[in-house]
């Protein structure tokens, strides 16, 4: 496959940025998204310029570290993370606009590495559980209902790649915030900070200058573990409850 890549490409956070146009030849339909752009970086060193920085790590849709804007839509045209996503779901000849995730709370780093960190405080504010240090506790030793388990693993599955973010039209990062709200206060390990956990999480993630929801669904949509648009309402209802 031949392909013409145009690409954000910007030196650091307070320097200006551009599309800068590729081509690159020779390319698998069985590649990766991410080993299309080694192959391009390859091809880079070897010229002597510097290379695209992007995001990654586990390369199996497990870590949500890679995360990018592909032809408009977030990780691409199949809803996986840019890690699974293959280069037969494109054509010979194509050309592809690759940018990174575009929300104020994501500033750009460098090419299409954003800063995420702002999901890690939303987390630190209140997505934890009071345990007892110690030895675990039996596995049996807290019934926990079949249907706020089946709740519970739905929402987990959030890996926190942001495009969720990437995708809403606000920058609402709404959808995130009730995957890690949702999957603790269904639990009963989740108990003790359930009042508080929902409005503390949302008061950070307002403090982090994410927009507001207006529930167009593109969260879901783009999200590639399936986490439901159900959870905002759950995640709602959780930060009406704690205001009493």
């Amino acid at each position: 496959m031949n392909l013409t890549l145009r690409i954000w490409r910007q030196s650091g956070p307070d320097a200006p940025g551009a599309m800068t146009e590729y081509h690159v030849s020779g390319i698998s339909p069985d590649m990766s998204f991410l080993e299309m752009l080694d192959t391009l970086n390859e091809e880079l060193i070897l010229r002597g310029d510097q290379p695209v920085a992007f995001d990654h790590d586990c390369r199996e849709g497990i870590c949500g570290a890679c995360g990018m804007v592909i032809n408009g839509q977030a990780h691409g045209p199949e809803r996986t993370t840019t890690c699974q996503l293959h280069m037969r779901h494109f054509a010979d000849g194509d050309t592809i606009d690759v940018e990174p995730w575009r929300a104020g709370a994501f500033p750009v780093v460098r090419d299409l590495v954003v800063d995420r960190s702002a999901f890690d405080r939303i987390i630190g504010s209140g997505g934890y559980i009071t345990a007892p240090t110690g030895s675990a506790p039996e596995a049996h030793a807290t019934p926990v209902p079949k249907d706020a388990a089946d709740l519970a693993f739905e929402h987990a599955e959030c890996i926190g790649c942001g495009a969720c973010v990437a995708a809403c039209p606000n920058g609402s990062a709404m959808l995130f915030t009730a995957a890690k709200v949702v999957h603790l206060n269904v639990l009963p390990q989740g108990a003790p900070e359930r009042a508080g956990r929902a409005r503390a999480m949302v008061e950070a993630m307002d403090a982090e200058g994410f927009g507001g929801c207006t529930n167009t669904g593109e969260c879901a949509t783009a999200c590639p573990k399936g986490i439901p648009l159900t959870g905002i309402s759950v995640l709602n209802r959780e930060y009406l409850r704690g205001l009493r």
